[in-house]
């Protein structure tokens, strides 16, 4: 069956980032049916809230990545919107130039905050998918900064012209889905934590097959693993098809 992982983070607090190590990741990640991988960057190498120079260097090493497997990698531009306006624009114009085809948001500051609206209106205009960091924060102290569901389900109603993706299915559960319900720019990801049972069939059944697209999140997690959670579901074949492959496939237009 073949896969496109959306959600991964080859060089990871600086490892994985020589060619040798991403020759091997490449070539382990194609004997699993993986056919592309989307870059989201090494997102926290810098802490939760990098500077416009420490971006760039993050999103070089996702360019460096393209251009040594320019039909495997696609690039996300990791940005942090705290940072305002101009900078948001020199970097996303920057990464667009180079062929980035999305922008990765991580925890720098919560999806609800007024920070978000220059970024979402650079997607919105460049017409290119938002993947943001999405965990079951309720009660938590890390509540702040790292959006709840409820932070991006009502991000994603801000802006309806823009694709989301909420990421890590298995961090937000079951109530995460249940908020995304009405939203049909807003899709889910398969990434982080170990599986549970039920929670893809709950996702199929509450949003359809066609809002769930397959992450991995490695190399925080094994990709054996993660693919299996939807192999191993109680599913259709058709579903696991387009949860592994076709959503993505037509999501970040790669006809």
């Amino acid at each position: 069956m073949k896969i496109i992982d959306v959600h991964t983070h080859p060089v990871f607090f600086g490892k994985g980032k020589t060619k040798p190590e991403v020759d091997q990741l490449v070539a382990y990640s194609k004997s699993l049916g993986i056919e592309k991988m989307v870059c989201l960057g090494d997102v926290l190498v810098h802490g939760p809230c990098p500077s416009a120079k420490e971006l760039r260097a993050i999103n070089e090493q996702t360019r460096q990545l393209l251009a040594w497997y320019p039909k495997f990698f696609i690039g996300f531009c990791y940005l942090n919107p705290t940072l305002g306006e101009k900078a948001i624009r020199q970097e996303l114009d920057r990464c667009l130039a180079e062929g980035f085809q999305g922008i990765k948001l991580e925890i720098a500051n919560n999806a609800r905050d007024a920070v978000m609206t220059p970024l979402m209106r650079a997607a919105a205009a460049h017409d290119i998918p938002v993947l943001q960091h999405t965990w079951d924060t309720l009660g938590k102290p890390m509540r702040k900064t790292h959006s709840d569901p409820k932070d991006t389900c009502l991000l994603a109603r801000r802006f309806p012209d823009v694709k989301i993706i909420m990421a890590h299915l298995y961090g937000f559960g079951l109530r995460g889905v249940l908020e995304a319900q009405d939203l049909p720019n807003l899709y889910i990801d398969t990434s982080s934590c170990l599986p549970f049972a039920g929670l893809i069939e709950y996702a199929v059944e509450k949003l359809g097959p066609e809002r769930i697209l397959y992450g991995s999140d490695i190399p925080i997690r094994e990709l054996g693993q993660c693919i299996g959670r939807v192999t191993g579901s109680d599913i259709d074949e058709s579903a696991k098809r387009k949860i592994l492959y076709s959503n993505a496939h037509t999501f970040l237009n790669l006809a």
